[in-house]
């Protein structure tokens, strides 16, 4: 009787033991992924347009586990979104125009990413005699008094922004003027729109590198400290609502700003374009870039 309590009691014991074990290594399964998975990122589309996303959103997804939904638009609309909290992160390229989200409190972070530069593009004829100037605006009022076509993105996007930035400063509004259309698209697609019209529009580097080889457009001015082209990375506040995934968007921003994925900016393009499509600048400070 005594021998039968005691092998009852060890196997008691053991099975005690092994249900431990089941229940820790099940609490660990659950523990190793976000409770939230599910992060909706806006940004603009020149940083899906140029492949850049391509290859850090894969990398994102699979140190974290998180799965990205990446709504690509104008700044303006992505900046929206941050406004109405329908995003959790924001990528975008517009300082002036992030500013008032910090301010009013709809995003709680925002931190430098990278930047590149605004070039304009336009035909190999150069009907408007821009190429090689470093002027911005007078390459604008060139076109401008030549009247020939622009092609607007037209659609509140940092390049919009941008471009309406050095009509103002050329001292000219565009808008009604015959040879000035908006397509209210985005990069890609407008380039692909100014190379069929043989216009000139304003673009980021990135975007025209990635689609140069289906354009019929030539990189006329560039150079100018008015076309430096910043990005940051914001946190859109938690607060607006019980559906932001305030985790997913911290882990988002600490991954751009990581040295790893700095490293992966600065060599993306080179091994194909003979440069780099962005420069990273999580190391610097908005006094080193000029910006705001």
């Amino acid at each position: 009787m005594k021998s039968r309590r005691l092998i009852a009691a060890r196997w008691l014991l053991a099975v005690t033991a092994l249900l431990t074990l089941v229940f820790a290594f099940a609490a660990a399964g659950c523990s190793s992924g976000p409770k939230n998975p599910n992060l909706i990122l806006a940004t603009t589309t020149s940083t899906q347009d140029s492949g850049l996303l391509d290859v850090l959103i894969p990398l994102f997804e699979d140190k974290t586990g998180y799965n990205v939904q990446t709504v690509a638009v104008g700044t303006g609309a992505a900046l929206q979104m941050g406004v109405d909290g329908n995003a959790d992160v924001l990528l975008v390229h517009a300082p002036t125009s992030e500013l008032p989200l910090m301010e009013n409190g709809d995003c709680i972070s925002r931190k430098l990413v990278m930047h590149n530069d605004f070039i304009i593009v336009g035909p190999a004829s150069d009907p408007a005699g821009i190429n090689g100037m470093s002027d911005a605006a007078a390459a604008f009022k060139k076109i401008s008094d030549t009247g020939s076509v622009f092609i607007s993105r037209g659609d509140d996007s940092g390049t919009n922004k941008k471009e309406l930035a050095i009509w103002s400063s050329a001292g000219v509004d565009p808008s009604g003027q015959g040879w000035y259309q908006e397509t209210g698209q985005g990069m890609g697609a407008s380039l692909t729109i100014t190379s069929e019209k043989q216009g000139y529009t304003l673009s980021d580097r990135a975007t025209y590198l990635a689609t140069q080889a289906n354009l019929q457009l030539d990189i006329l001015a560039q150079g100018d400290p008015i076309l430096l082209n910043i990005y940051h990375v914001m946190q859109v506040n938690p607060d607006k609502n019980d559906q932001i995934n305030a985790d997913g968007a911290k882990a988002f921003v600490d991954f751009m700003i990581s040295k790893d994925t700095q490293a992966v900016i600065k060599d993306f393009g080179v091994d194909k374009y003979g440069q780099p499509l962005f420069f990273p600048d999580a190391a610097k400070t908005e006094a080193d870039l000029g910006s705001v």
